[in-house]
């Protein structure tokens, strides 16, 4: 039996403030907007895309929860989405090429992964990288 191909996942942030969020996406870290909405004058909810990576974004009037603010174990499992780049050193660079400051800078880590984090307008922090070559 032939499987339907899935084509991604995107994770569903809540935020604060929809279109501040979709301005971070944009302007930091070179995301396109592909849905704000429902209306111009009503933007609760929005879509963000870079390449095949997606984020949806939306105001449901109550605070964020980052993974990492609920950590037991500080440091671990602190990631709110992995987003998996082919090569983290070269968009590293045109990240601090823009001032993007990271949460953790790029390194090999203890999971065989290499990559950085940036921590999002609401606090989520998102891992760009790859396993180890």
């Amino acid at each position: 039996m032939n499987k339907t191909e899935i084509s991604g996942i995107a994770p569903f942030f809540i935020v604060k403030n929809v279109p501040a969020a979709l301005m971070f996406y944009k302007n930091s870290l070179g995301f396109d907007i592909t849905y704000q909405g429902p209306s111009e004058d009503d933007i609760f909810f929005g879509i963000v895309q870079r390449g095949a990576a997606m984020i949806m974004l939306k105001d449901v009037g109550v605070d964020p929860v980052p993974n990492h603010t609920r950590d037991i174990k500080k440091g671990i499992a602190r990631w709110d989405a992995y987003l998996h780049v082919r090569d983290p050193d070269a968009l590293a660079a045109e990240f601090l090429m823009q001032n993007i400051e990271f949460f953790q800078p790029l390194k090999d880590d203890d999971d065989g992964l290499r990559g950085f984090e940036v921590r999002d307008a609401d606090g989520y922090i998102l891992f760009f990288g790859c396993p180890q070559k």
